[in-house]
């Protein structure tokens, strides 16, 4: 029988020791979001959250409650386009880049 690691604890490890790796996960979140993905985009999101600082610590940057957060990210969640661009920001500050659009033609 093979033995393997739960998909999140893989996640969790691998963005422990690989920026490029933790970077792109967050930069798919927010491509998903701005493609109209939106449950993929908040399935990447709640990934990138709990491998990095986890919903405790967003929550009290925001001054927020972390069930809050938590269910703003949820699969039934429908968060204000505000509040989304406020973690996205966030997330991208601690993160320490910068996203930008890139206009390119349908095919």
């Amino acid at each position: 029988m093979v033995l393997t690691r739960d998909f999140k604890e893989t996640v969790k490890v691998r963005v422990a020791r690989d920026a490029a790796f933790r970077r792109e996960l967050l930069r798919e979140g927010i491509e998903c979001l701005l493609a109209g993905d939106i449950q993929t985009g908040k399935a990447v999101l709640r990934d990138y959250i709990n491998a990095t600082m986890g919903f405790a610590a967003l929550a009290g940057a925001l001054g927020r409650s972390p069930k809050s957060v938590m269910r703003m990210l949820g699969p039934s969640g429908n968060p204000q386009a505000r509040n989304l661009f406020e973690i996205v920001g966030y997330l991208q500050r601690k993160e320490r880049v910068s996203f930008r659009l890139k206009v390119r033609s349908a095919a």
